[in-house]
């Protein structure tokens, strides 16, 4: 067993799995608390690295493409602090983080991990049920349904809509990025029928406009993670999602919700006369609107 301690984080390697568990301390950012320890099988490892430096050093890992959902949802743009492969190492444990590295490498040729993309996801993923609140609202995913709650503060055109519920099994992907505190960012959820919108986040009816704390934000990518996970795997997608058929049917307005159906669209005709809506923005979320129904 190698193991190094450090108040970032503790990295554990018995010869299969490097295990990672984010440090209590409270300049460990939330959202690596929040994500957890991560067990990483060897086979998803390519690589490792340390970078020592003049006070400090890093451990990184690098996973191959295709192996973790993390990274596939976020696409590489996680914060350095937040990203859970990589650790702090203070100048006096340079040694074993040396040593650990070397022992991860060791393994990587004994076992001959092959560097080539996976073929499937060797990460879990977080477990569901997940929710998060963002600035945008609250959105909640429970392994089948991803459901966007709108906050008082969210654009007038995403409250006319309503809650947007969405099956897994309608959705292409997940795109996120950041709120870095300087730029928003937004998590937009990709189905057959939204895949060319080009509606901005701020009034996207499946986007988050993600503006508010950085550090609270960044937490939705639990969600994008969990999603992403249970989403058909990039090696796999070699058919067009838009031509792709239904997976499952659509389900016809119920009566009971017939008043509200109503009463949204009618919102809906009103900002668009009012000018707030374009007709692209109002053929589209009148088209949300319905499919929700």
């Amino acid at each position: 067993m190698a193991e190094i301690i450090q108040r970032d984080g503790t990295w554990a390697f018995d010869g299969s799995t490097v295990r990672i568990t984010p440090g209590l301390h409270r300049s460990v950012p939330l959202f690596r608390q929040t994500y957890g320890e991560v067990a990483v099988p060897l086979e998803a490892v390519s690589g490792i690295v340390y970078e020592p430096e003049r006070k400090r050093g890093r451990l990184r890992l690098r996973l191959r493409e295709g192996a973790d959902p993390l990274l596939q949802a976020t696409g590489g743009r996680l914060p350095d602090a937040a990203d859970p492969y990589r650790l702090t190492v203070d100048i006096d444990r340079s040694g074993v983080a040396e040593y650990i590295a070397e022992e991860i490498r060791h393994a990587l040729l004994l076992d001959q991990v092959p560097k080539e993309p996976a073929k499937a996801y060797l990460l879990p993923g977080p477990p569901v049920p997940v929710s998060v609140r963002s600035s945008d609202g609250m959105v909640s995913f429970d392994g089948t349904q991803v459901r966007i709650d709108w906050a008082d503060t969210s654009d007038r055109v995403k409250r006319a809509t309503g809650p947007r519920i969405v099956s897994v099994h309608d959705l292409v992907q997940v795109d996120w990025l950041p709120n870095s505190g300087y730029e928003d960012g937004f998590m937009r959820f990709v189905t057959r029928e939204t895949v060319f919108s080009k509606l901005p986040p701020e009034k996207d009816p499946y986007a988050l406009d993600l503006w508010g704390s950085a550090r609270r934000d960044l937490l939705t990518a639990l969600v994008a993670t969990a999603v992403t996970a249970r989403l058909p795997h990039p090696s796999t997608r070699a058919v067009d999602y838009v031509e792709r058929p239904r997976l499952t049917p659509a389900v016809p307005p119920q009566s009971d919700h017939h008043d509200v159906l109503l009463r949204r669209l009618r919102e809906l005709g009103e900002l668009h006369r009012e000018g707030v809506l374009t007709d692209e923005e109002f053929a589209t979320t009148k088209a949300a609107v319905l499919r929700g129904f």
